[in-house]
C-alpha cells in the first residue's frame, strides 16, 4: 500500500509556508541579480584568517574535547565571556543565566515551545521579525499586532490589549527588522513598566544592537526592567520580567550558527529540557572557535569595522533612494540609526509581491512587506511594504541596484518614459 504523507502530518503543520527570503534566496543565485533580500553580513567583512587560526589552535590544545559532546547549556568559556560582556551593558548576569543556541532562529523556536499553546495571545510589532513569526505559528498563536511609529511600538494601543493578559511580547528595540527602527528610552521605559504592571514578560531581541552608526546608545529593555523592579528578584538575580537574545551572526559570522538565551534561571533550566530534545547541545567545536576570536579584545576592534562599512552602505542606499525616487512618487523609506535594513512604503494601492516580479527582470531583489505581519494585519496595508538590505552588497552595486529598482517601480507607477528620459 502507498503511503499517503499528506494524511499523517500533524495538525499544527497545516498552512505551513517557507521563509520569503529563504525563497528568494534560491532565485537570486544568478550573479546578474543584484540581491537587497536577505539579512546577510558583508562576506568579505568575515574574519578568515582569524576563524583559521582559532581553528588551530582549538584542535592543537584541546582538540578531543573541541569534537566531543558537551553539556547542553553550551561551551562553559563563552558562556562565561557572555556574561562578562552584558555586564559591560549594566546587566549583571551570572554563566547560569545563559543558554547557548544554534543561531538566534532556535532561541525562538525553544521561546515558543515553551511559552505558547493554541489560541494563546503573542504580541508582535506590526511589522515584526518573519523568521518569528515563522517559529511562533507552528503552535498556532492568536496574534495582537501594535503598530509603530518613528519612536517604536505605540504605548497607547498597547494598553488595551495588555488587559486581555496574553502569553508575551516580542520586541525589537534596536534597528527593528525589518524597518529599522529603533524604539525611543521613552517608550523603552513605558513598555518595560506596562508589561512589569500587567505581569507580562517581554522577549527582547537583539541581533543588531552592537552596530550603531548615529546617535546614542540606548539600554536594554531587559536593564531597564532589572534596575526598577530588582527589589522584587528571588535569589538575588537581576532579571524578571526580560528574556533576551542575541547572536554572533552579525558581528561573526552566521555559518557558525551560535545565538544566545539570557534568562532567569527557572527559565533556562526548561529551555534545556526542549533543547536536549532538539539537538542535544550546539556544535562544541563552533561555540570553541568563536571563544577563541572573540576573546582578547579581537572582537570589539572588528565589530568597530563593521560599523564604519555598513554605515557608508547605509549612506549610499540613502543618497541613491533619493537620487532615484522623486517626491512626487510617493515612496517614502525610513532612515535606520544602525543594522541592516531600511523599510520602504509604496504609493497606496501598489502590490510589492507583484512589484517583486517585475524587480527581478531587472535583475534586482528585495522581500515583500506582507511576509513580516502577522495573520491579524490587513493584507492590503501590509503589501505596500519592502524591505531592503544594505549589507550584503558593495557601494556600486547598491547604487545600480536602486537605479533598477526605481526603474521597475517607475514603471509600474506609468512614470516608466519619464524615468528613462531622465525626466522624472
Amino acid at each position: 500500500m502507498t503511503t499517503h504523507w499528506s494524511e499523517l502530518y500533524a495538525e499544527r503543520t497545516q498552512g505551513l509556508t517557507g521563509s520569503a527570503i529563504r525563497e528568494l534566496l534560491k532565485l537570486t543565485q544568478n550573479p546578474e541579480v543584484i540581491s537587497f533580500g536577505g539579512g546577510m553580513p558583508a562576506p568579505e567583512m568575515f574574519p578568515l584568517h582569524e576563524v583559521e587560526q582559532a581553528c588551530c589552535r582549538v584542535l592543537a590544545t584541546n582538540g578531543p574535547a573541541a569534537l566531543q559532546y558537551g553539556a547542553t547549556e553550551g561551551y562553559p568559556p563563552l558562556r562565561d565571556m557572555i556574561a562578562r560582556h552584558t555586564a559591560r551593558y549594566g546587566i549583571r548576569v551570572k554563566p547560569n543565566n545563559v543558554l547557548i543556541t544554534t543561531g538566534s532562529q532556535q532561541a525562538l523556536d525553544l521561546i515558543a515551545k515553551l511559552f505558547i499553546d493554541e489560541g494563546d495571545t503573542v504580541i508582535v510589532d506590526a511589522p515584526t521579525y518573519l523568521g518569528a513569526l515563522q517559529s511562533f505559528n507552528v503552535f498556532r498563536p492568536d496574534y495582537a499586532s501594535i503598530p509603530m511609529d518613528s519612536c517604536g511600538i505605540q504605548v497607547d494601543a498597547l494598553k488595551s490589549v495588555l488587559r486581555a493578559r496574553p502569553k508575551f511580547m516580542y520586541l525589537l528595540p534596536n534597528f527593528q527588522n525589518p524597518t529599522g527602527l529603533t524604539m525611543s528610552l521613552e517608550r523603552r521605559k513605558a513598555v518595560v513598566k506596562l508589561a512589569a504592571a500587567s505581569g507580562v514578560p517581554i522577549v527582547e531581541d537583539d541581533p543588531y544592537g552592537q552596530l550603531r552608526y548615529e546617535g546614542e546608545h540606548l539600554p536594554s529593555l531587559a536593564l531597564l526592567d532589572s534596575e526598577t523592579h530588582a527589589a522584587g528578584r528571588k535569589n538575588g538575580e537581576q532579571l524578571g520580567n526580560v528574556i533576551y537574545l542575541s547572536t554572533f551572526s552579525k558581528t561573526l559570522a552566521p555559518g557558525l550558527r551560535l545565538g544566545w538565551i539570557i534568562a532567569p534561571t527557572e527559565v533556562i533550566t526548561r529551555l534545556v529540557q526542549l533543547k536536549q530534545g532538539a539537538d542535544l547541545h550546539t556544535s562544541t567545536f563552533a561555540q570553541a572557535v568563536a571563544y577563541e576570536v572573540a576573546r582578547g579584545g579581537f572582537l570589539d576592534q572588528h565589530i568597530r569595522a563593521l560599523r564604519q562599512e555598513y554605515r557608508r552602505r547605509r549612506d549610499v542606499m540613502l543618497a541613491a533612494l533619493a537620487d532615484e525616487f522623486p517626491p512626487d512618487w510617493g515612496v517614502t523609506w525610513t532612515h535606520p540609526q544602525g543594522g541592516l535594513f531600511l523599510w520602504v512604503c509604496l504609493p497606496a494601492g501598489m502590490d510589492s509581491q507583484t512589484l517583486l516580479a517585475a524587480a527581478l527582470k531587472q535583475n534586482v531583489a528585495f522581500v515583500p512587506g506582507n511576509s513580516f505581519f502577522a495573520p491579524d494585519y490587513p493584507r492590503a496595508e501590509a503589501n505596500r511594504y519592502m524591505r531592503l538590505n544594505f549589507s550584503y552588497a558593495q557601494p556600486d552595486q547598491i547604487r545600480e541596484g536602486i537605479r533598477r529598482l526605481a526603474r521597475a517601480v517607475g514603471e509600474a507607477l506609468g512614470a516608466g518614459v519619464a524615468y528613462a528620459a531622465g525626466v522624472a
